[in-house]
């Protein structure tokens, strides 16, 4: 198969490897990769430029994670499939990798040295927890539903001398002094958890041609059973929903250039979109780099992505954030003088580098699903709107990911996202006036869309967006603002079949 899906860009030259980073002007890649040459630039822009026919599927369109799209029935677990381009030898990787997501953590001290130091503090005992069936999060749906997939990031606006005087425009905010960067609401016995996240919901309408008529609910978030006293009085909630996990490795292998290209922060060409790339501090290379994971690109790597969840989620210290107390902050005295798991054994950790890189490996390698009804007519009209609407113009629907020579699986691949892992100005509606890095209150990295039509398939329900307000991909939609409020006025105004059809055609993916 990966003959197949790579045929397009057949002939292609291979040079010699660059060891990272590739060039200290630019937020490199956090891979080792193989440079193009000019040639294969000129072969790659034909592959990835935006098609004009809609009659049928493009070449490999079936394909969206390239040769490692998972050809697996579609059902409860097509999130959870292994690379299809994979190893043998490597699936015991992928199956070890998949245990440490899975394990249930437990408090420290503990007979089980491999699974204690939970906490003191967190918002889950495992990874699962949040992201079940490696599949996206959902709001509480009624006070009895556990909101374990969901949280609040916490923050304070900082001063001068908070900035990073090596990114541009970046934005100054620190911890907040009593319940650190995101609020977690369980924790062991004798320590108090931080809060409760309380939300309401303000239901309206919005008139749509056709006589249709769309209900969207507005959230509002407070805190309620506060353990350590008022949070400071700036501080700046932002809700989190766990996304789901498909297609990480792909997003890591796009070159740096390939999506900076996509940048347009004066909106030069006057199209009314205006993406900014986030440059955000990496703890692991201790540089800037691209931002490319979390729902404001806040975060350049997978590993340091894993890292924090291990710290900030269950409380587990790791090679990138060694505290034993997690996230407790120093006004949690007793929070800060329990127990802690870490042990000679896993480099006086609680889960060592080699846990953390088979999680990354593991997050690295789940596998986008094969599309389906990719050739209905219906979804070629739907693609045919999605385009002519302007949704591509956030929305970027192909790349070609780096040469790798040490990961097969996501090397030089055609790949089918739908983003450009960009920030947009996604308008008041959605914004959370919090920022994070150079992202600002109001903008949002373009969230990938391949798999969201199989969100019901494994995780049960079509709650979108970054809180979950949206139930359904019509409401995802119409929250549309700010850069994207021409695209979203012209879904309001389109005849019905057509917005029936763009909807079918998200479905698809």
């Amino acid at each position: 198969m990966r003959q197949i899906c790579l045929s397009a860009l057949a002939g292609l030259a291979l040079i010699a490897p660059a060891a990272w980073p590739a060039s200290q002007d630019l937020p490199s890649s956090p891979l080792e990769f193989i440079p193009r040459t000019p040639e294969e630039q000129a072969r790659i822009k034909a592959v990835t430029a935006p098609t004009i026919d809609f009659t049928a599927p493009e070449a490999y369109e079936a394909l969206p994670g390239g040769a490692a799209t998972s050809n697996a029935m579609v059902n409860g677990d097509a999130f959870s499939q292994s690379s299809a381009n994979m190893s043998f030898e490597k699936e015991l990787d992928f199956k070890v990798g998949n245990g440490l997501f899975k394990k249930l953590w437990v408090s420290a001290p503990s007979s089980t040295q491999a699974s204690d130091g939970l906490g003191p503090l967190y918002n889950a005992r495992s990874c699962q927890r949040c992201h079940l069936k490696d599949g996206r999060g959902h709001p509480p749906e009624g006070p009895e539903d556990n909101p374990i997939s969901m949280f609040l990031r916490i923050s304070v606006p900082g001063g001068p001398e908070d900035v990073i005087e090596e990114i541009e425009d970046y934005i100054s905010a620190v911890p907040d002094p009593a319940y650190g960067t995101q609020i977690q609401d369980s924790a062991l016995p004798g320590i108090a958890a931080e809060a409760q996240m309380k939300i309401t919901y303000e239901e309206f309408e919005v008139p749509l041609s056709g006589g249709e008529v769309a209900h969207l609910r507005r959230p509002s978030y407070a805190l309620g059973d506060l353990g350590y006293g008022p949070p400071h009085p700036d501080a700046m909630l932002s809700p989190r929903i766990a996304p789901q996990m498909i297609g990480l490795g792909h997003l890591e292998a796009i070159p740096s250039e390939d999506i900076l290209a996509l940048a347009d922060p004066d909106d030069a060409d006057g199209d009314g979109i205006s993406g900014r790339a986030n440059i955000v501090w990496s703890k692991e290379f201790d540089r800037p780099m691209l931002g490319r994971f979390g729902l404001k690109a806040g975060t350049p790597t997978i590993r340091q992505q894993s890292a924090d969840a291990f710290a900030g989620d269950i409380g587990i210290s790791n090679p990138v954030n060694p505290s034993g107390w997690g996230e407790c902050s120093a006004l949690q005295d007793e929070c800060r003088k329990a127990p802690d798991g870490a042990s000679e054994a896993y480099e006086d950790l609680e889960i060592d580098s080699e846990g953390l890189d088979l999680v990354t490996f593991y997050s690295r390698n789940l596998a986008v699903p094969r599309r389906r009804d990719f050739d209905d007519p219906i979804v070629l009209r739907g693609k045919q709107v999605f385009y002519e609407t302007g949704c591509t113009a956030c929305h970027n629907p192909k790349f070609v990911t780096h040469r790798l020579s040490d990961q097969p699986e996501q090397s030089f691949q055609l790949i089918w996202p739908y983003t450009d892992m960009l920030l947009h100005d996604m308008g008041e509606g959605l914004a959370d006036n919090r920022p994070e890095a150079r992202a600002n209150g109001r903008e949002w990295r373009t969230p990938p869309l391949w798999g969201i039509g199989l969100t019901r398939e494994v995780s049960g329900h079509t709650y979108f967006l970054h809180d979950g307000r949206a139930r359904s991909l019509l409401e995802a939609v119409l929250w549309h603002g700010g850069e994207a409020e021409a695209a979203r006025q012209t879904v309001v105004k389109m005849p019905a079949a057509d917005r029936h059809a763009l909807i079918a055609f998200l479905e698809s993916l």
